[in-house]
């Protein structure tokens, strides 16, 4: 009975960390009714494998007023393990004073699954989300380029250089031109229904 009425309660927020909810305690609100669910995973990842009902807003564009708009008192937000979903719960915190409750489910949709609770899978769509796609790109052309300019020539350096310069960039500007080339690839794009500015998006 104690691990039970564990799993059916939330962890408050306090201390500046975020208030959070297990799944099986997330699942049993949005079965009331007294709950929605948000998914602040980025829209590719989102399409793979969702949680039904899940309405997608990606932390990358998340504000306080979007959340809000959806009408709800109480907002669960989800991510892949949880790591983002805090960050968005802490990041909407302020909606307490407009009788708005927002809560991290812990460990997200990793947890959700290894609950036994059910999500959506499209088969169709690559195993590896866009990031690490893009991570595992500018890796393969590092390695190469540093492999090349050990034992062929010097001038090759200038590969992982290129790529160094590119984490840069995207790590002062928030943008990543190989990480937007990679997402209007064929195996990568996202159906119309699922566009980042659709508050009802593949429910």
């Amino acid at each position: 009975m104690t691990t039970m009425a564990t799993s059916t309660t939330t962890t408050p927020a306090s201390g500046g960390h975020p208030s959070e909810i297990d799944p099986a305690a997330a699942k049993a609100l949005l079965d009331r009714g007294e709950a929605v669910l948000v998914d602040v995973r980025d829209a590719d990842e989102h399409a793979r494998e969702r949680i039904p009902g899940a309405t997608l807003l990606p932390l990358s564009t998340l504000a306080p007023e979007k959340v809000a708009a959806l009408g709800a008192k109480h907002v669960l937000v989800h991510c892949k393990s949880g790591r983002r979903s805090a960050d968005a719960a802490m990041r909407c915190s302020r909606l307490v004073t407009q009788g708005v409750t927002v809560t991290s489910v812990r460990g997200g949709i990793e947890a959700w699954r290894s609950a036994g609770l059910p999500t959506v899978v499209e088969s169709s769509r690559p195993r590896l989300g866009v990031m690490q796609q893009t991570q595992l790109v500018i890796g393969l052309m590092a390695l190469t380029g540093t492999a090349l300019g050990a034992f062929v020539s010097p001038w090759f350096l200038i590969v992982p250089g290129f790529m160094g310069a590119g984490l840069v960039m995207a790590g002062t500007t928030g943008l990543c031109p190989l990480a937007s080339l990679l997402a209007v690839m064929p195996w990568n794009r996202v159906p119309s229904q699922c566009s980042t500015d659709s508050t009802t998006c593949c429910r």
